[in-house]
């Protein structure tokens, strides 16, 4: 029988500790997260949110989605926010902050987002190095760079990326991945997106 010493327990201990990290961790921080906004958005009429908590968190979303639909579905709801949308982009100092930020979040959702072309971009020769993002851009000649494409290449566990400027040539397009997915294994660093966790980490025995 094999014996039992302080510095076994303390390693099983300590291995099933960061287990259990592992598994409560993700939950924690989503919980925290979703409460942070939810009061963040709540704390905007104090008096309400005490009466009755979670009511202007409620109240916003429903606003918004229904700005939203009034935006798309009735031509005077487009004309009004298109109106709105020109007079702040031609705003002097309120331009700079508007118009970045509506091309930001209108790349990510929205009719008009722009990373929904995955493409594999070929950052090197020899070796062959192949990376994967996002088309933005399908022609580049109005600066003067004729079969030229622009590519928008995300960091691994981070929201930022940056852009590079590449031949035509060097982009496939992505087969096998959805817009979500691709994004899902490029920032997760390559262990989410097509593969499931049970296929990238079976041991070579395992998948015999």
């Amino acid at each position: 029988m094999k014996k039992i010493n302080f510095e076994s327990i303390v390693n099983i201990l300590l291995k099933n500790f960061f287990q259990g990290l592992v598994i409560i961790g993700p939950i924690g921080l989503t919980i925290f997260v979703i409460w942070y906004i939810i009061s963040s958005i709540d704390n905007i009429i104090p008096s309400v949110a005490k009466e009755i908590p979670g009511l202007v968190f409620v109240s916003a979303i429903l606003i918004t989605a229904l700005l939203g639909y009034l935006g798309n579905k009735f031509v005077m709801g487009k004309f009004f926010f298109e109106a709105v949308d020109s007079l702040l982009e031609k705003t002097p100092g309120v331009k700079h902050i508007y118009t970045p930020t509506k091309d930001v979040m209108s790349s990510f959702v929205g009719d008009k987002k722009k990373f929904n072309h995955p493409v594999w971009v070929k950052t090197n020769e020899h070796p062959e190095i192949w990376r994967i993002g996002f088309l933005t851009q399908k022609e580049m000649a109005d600066v003067d760079k004729h079969n030229y494409v622009a590519v928008y290449l995300p960091h691994s566990y981070a929201i930022s990326g940056w852009v590079i400027i590449t031949e035509e040539k060097n982009i496939k397009p992505v087969v096998g991945m959805t817009a979500a997915s691709a994004m899902k294994f490029a920032v997760s660093g390559g262990v989410a997106g097509f593969h499931s966790d049970e296929n990238i980490f079976k041991s070579s025995e395992e998948k015999i």
